[in-house]
């Protein structure tokens, strides 16, 4: 009798455990999970995460576990973890956050969604769901007055060529101001605000600007190295986007290292209009990092001889050789302006400031972040 109630409990555990497999291969296959995020951030945003899994199936599942990796460098400290049953076509949504605390390109995930059987006698199942990926623009600093040597049309950048303006195009009003001229009066405006506004037009001239960012490792002070590299990633993101704002063109040039090309070189951003064109820039920017396998007057020669004449050459490093200051001073003899901007902690900028006079070229120190307030006045 006792061999009889033994046997029965063997048989009960085997088909338990064969059932327990069967049914949660079956369940697991007709689970779906789905995850929503913005493929885009900006600094200081909070990112939110949408996750939902789905059952497909008539079968319900005793527990689904999920688990999700989320990068640290966002405040992902722990991954999202929850262990949830699904019934019979049963839905169910979670939400978690991550905050885009630096500039970057980062992965989400893997997602690892599991399951078994009641009893956990059988194996564990699961299934990985692919990356995906979220890029946080770099810091941008509003710029108000950007007073630097340049052969740009804007007001602010001083330029030598006469300036004419397209009366066709209207990209925006101001109010009057003594001196204007009565034909720019836009006389609907004016009944409306009930002050005198007038009209602004784009130049028929339109220059370009060309930001060059160095990203040799070793072009910058060892102890600051870092620091200075992501400074010079703010002073281009916001030049870009002081340019752009203006309707100007503006394109981007670095020597650094970007995780998503095939030969890890960032691609070049000729001179472009438009806000497609700033979000291009931003994403380069983001994703960029520092090398020692790209040096910065090379690139300058083969990129510069491409650019138009008068085109604004910003030029972004943490240190200044001979060799650059030759190189900015025959860009300059072929109609080209220079500017350089040394980035962080430089040593000897008095010197260099001298230097880069002798061939015309000017020098703005940004050591920190607080000395772009000279272009926010």
């Amino acid at each position: 009798m006792s061999d009889d109630f033994a046997l029965t409990l063997i048989y009960l555990m085997v088909g338990a455990f064969a059932l327990g497999a069967w049914w949660s291969r079956r369940a697991l296959r007709q689970i779906e999970a789905r995850r929503t995020i913005n493929s885009h951030a900006f600094l200081g945003e909070t990112v939110k995460i949408s996750l939902k899994i789905h059952n497909n199936g008539l079968l319900p599942a005793p527990w689904v576990g999920l688990h999700d990796s989320l990068p640290l460098a966002l405040g992902g400290i722990k991954p999202f973890q929850h262990v949830a049953g699904l019934g019979t076509r049963e839905e169910k949504g979670f939400e978690y956050s991550i905050e885009a605390r630096k500039r970057g390109y980062y992965s989400i995930g893997p997602l690892t969604v599991s399951t078994g059987d009641l009893f956990g006698i059988g194996e564990r199942l699961e299934k990985t769901l692919p990356l995906q990926f979220i890029t946080v623009y770099p810091k941008i600093v509003p710029l108000a007055n950007v007073n630097i040597p340049s052969r740009s049309p804007q007001g602010t950048m001083r330029h030598h060529q006469p300036l004419f303006e397209d009366p066709t195009r209207v990209f925006g009003k101001r109010e009057y101001v003594a001196g204007d001229s009565l034909r720019r009066v836009d006389w609907k405006s004016t009944a409306m605000t009930g002050r005198l506004q007038v009209k602004l037009f784009e130049p028929s001239i339109s220059l370009e600007t060309m930001i060059f960012l160095n990203l040799n490792a070793d072009d910058y002070n060892f102890h600051g190295r870092i620091d200075s590299g992501e400074l010079g990633i703010v002073i281009a993101a916001s030049l870009a986007t002081w340019v752009i704002e203006r309707r100007q063109t503006a394109g981007l040039r670095i020597n650094g290292r970007d995780p998503l090309a095939l030969d890890g070189l960032p691609q070049p951003l000729p001179p472009r209009k438009g806000k497609g064109h700033l979000t291009r820039m931003l994403e380069t920017l983001a994703r960029v990092e520092m090398t020692r396998e790209s040096s910065l007057v090379p690139m300058l020669q083969r990129e510069r001889s491409l650019l138009a004449w008068g085109t604004s050459l910003l030029v972004i490093t943490g240190q200044v050789q001979q060799d650059l200051l030759n190189e900015l001073h025959h860009a300059r003899r072929n109609g080209q302006n220079a500017l350089l901007i040394l980035a962080g902690t430089v040593s000897h900028v008095k010197d260099i400031q001298k230097r880069a006079a002798f061939f015309g070229v000017p020098v703005i120190p940004i050591a920190r972040e607080t000395d772009l307030d000279i272009w926010r006045k």
